[in-house]
């Protein structure tokens, strides 16, 4: 059986490998000239600046490391390496805040920052344990037929009493009693472009998460996996056809027979779409996919800077935060609007990497969370807001930052836009509560046999461990469906005789 997958960003990659070891033989078609996707390098062109364009924080380490060597890449081929502290907020007034990976030391913080928080920590550490381990057998290890197969009596009895249908930032304030606290441990919906107030409860596993699992960073760059999955999908046989873009979907009767490109039809026994999935349904011909509108991603304005210096007191990861975070949230997600004074991250990756830049040199990446709106004025006000967010970047944390410029580069969601992501946003499509769990596109998203599809915008959602236990699903599907051709006891490097 052949499988073609249209796609090479981390789930197209992931689902590639997984179902090569089915036995399939797989062919993955790519538009663009390198393997990846979001996963990618932003560099000078000279080979002194390089850094990481899209994710940074490495979350889950143990779930990727399993789907990597299920999908027969050896967890020695990446190294990982620990964050802690996890890291800091900055604040107008100058003050800072340090959030830690271990309990004890974060529940001293916490009680340093009121009385009782200390308390208010443990009790939310506690409830969200039992929160985190249903949620991921629940609602993250397995796919959905639709909202009523997602709607069970013990997923409507889970959610009614942990109240993780809520938003995530009025549901830590059951916790926490200091606002800049609770903005703490619910800003971490921005790492899948999702609204603090309108994401679900849920998605509290990924502030948990970094307690319970830890802040990691893949040596060289989280853009080194895809040159990884690159090379293991080359020694496992898989045909990768880079520079070439899919223009059709090919369905006939209710099932997917093949693609179109460049004029010429082909078929497989299976298509698995690995773009932003909206645009899924431009591609189909003789499919039954309705256009629908989903509410997109926030946007990111990112910034990616080359400096002749480093910061031996900045650490990896750094928030910095305005004195009404919320307010800056309601523009993004309600008001359409670029903030005068909005939150922001930045990435120092030297701190951690000494390797990341030259000797006395780093990068920088700087990422300010905006609308999804390509038409917003990204020249004008977009660079005003740039150069406001480096200057408190440098009072705050960077001293003498700019004038340590020696190259920059700019992200708009104009760019997001022209690159294929859905409206401009960089995550996909929101993870609202109609958006989530069953009500999420699904691996197998349409009533077209053999047609599935995989990435941040399909369940279980965004970040790349979660993109990658989407993959994992999907060859699960896949296997069941139409069955495993064969199970290799040698590596797939190793010819099979």
């Amino acid at each position: 059986m052949k499988i073609a997958v249209i796609g090479s960003g981390v789930g197209g990659l992931t689902a590639a490998l997984l179902l090569r070891r089915q036995g399939y033989e797989v062919e993955l078609y790519e538009k663009d000239a390198k393997v990846g996707g979001r996963l990618a390098f932003e560099e000078d062109g000279t080979g002194r600046f390089r850094v990481d364009q899209g994710p940074t924080i490495v979350l889950l380490p143990e779930l990727l490391l399993d789907i990597l060597e299920e999908a027969g890449v050896p967890r020695g081929e990446i190294e990982l390496l620990r964050i802690d502290p996890l890291y800091d907020f900055y604040y107008p007034d100058g003050s800072r805040w340090t959030k830690w990976q271990d309990a004890g030391q974060q529940e001293r913080i916490m009680e340093a920052a009121y009385p009782g928080g200390g308390e208010d920590f443990r009790r939310y550490m506690q409830d969200m344990e039992g929160l985190f381990d249903y949620g991921f057998q629940a609602f993250l290890s397995r796919t959905f037929d639709g909202p009523r197969s997602f709607l069970t009596p013990a997923n409507l009895a889970f959610l009614l009493r942990s109240r993780a249908y809520r938003g995530l930032r009025p549901w830590t304030a059951d916790y926490f009693r200091k606002e800049r606290i609770r903005d703490a441990y619910s800003l971490q919906s921005l790492y899948i472009g999702g609204s603090p107030q309108q994401s679900p409860a849920l998605y509290g596993l990924i502030p948990y998460s970094e307690h319970k699992h830890g802040i990691w960073y893949l040596k060289g760059g989280y853009g080194t996996l895809a040159a990884t999955l690159e090379r293991a999908c080359r020694a496992a046989g898989i045909t990768l056809h880079l520079e070439t873009p899919v223009d059709r979907v090919l369905t006939e009767s209710g099932r997917c027979t093949g693609i179109e490109c460049g004029g010429q039809r082909i078929g497989y026994d299976a298509v698995v779409y690995n773009g932003d999935y909206p645009g899924l349904s431009s591609l189909l011909e003789g499919g039954r996919a309705k256009r629908r509108s989903y509410v997109p991603s926030s946007g990111c304005l990112l910034v990616y800077l080359g400096l002749d210096r480093r910061w031996e007191n900045a650490g990896a990861h750094q928030f910095f935060m305005p004195d009404r975070h919320m307010e800056h949230m309601r523009d993004v997600f309600r008001r359409g609007k670029l903030s005068a004074a909005p939150s922001f991250y930045a990435f120092n990756p030297a701190a951690v990497d000494p390797d990341a830049a030259r000797p006395g040199e780093s990068v920088l990446y700087f990422l300010i969370p905006v609308p999804a709106d390509e038409d917003l004025d990204w020249d004008g006000e977009g660079a005003e807001l740039i150069e406001s967010v480096l200057e408190r970047a440098e009072q705050l944390c960077f001293p003498g930052l700019r004038e340590a410029i020696r190259w920059r580069r700019v992200r708009t969601p104009r760019d997001a836009a022209r690159a294929g992501l859905y409206r401009g946003g960089s995550f996909g499509i929101a993870p609202v509560l109609r958006q989530s769990g069953g009500f999420r596109p699904q691996v197998k998203p349409l009533p077209v046999d053999r047609l599935y599809a995989v990435g941040a915008s399909v369940h279980p959602g965004g970040g790349i461990p979660i993109v990658m236990q989407g993959a994992r699903l999907l060859g699960r599907l896949i296997e069941k469906e139409l069955g495993s051709c064969w199970k290799p006891a040698l590596p797939l490097s190793a010819k099979r005789s």
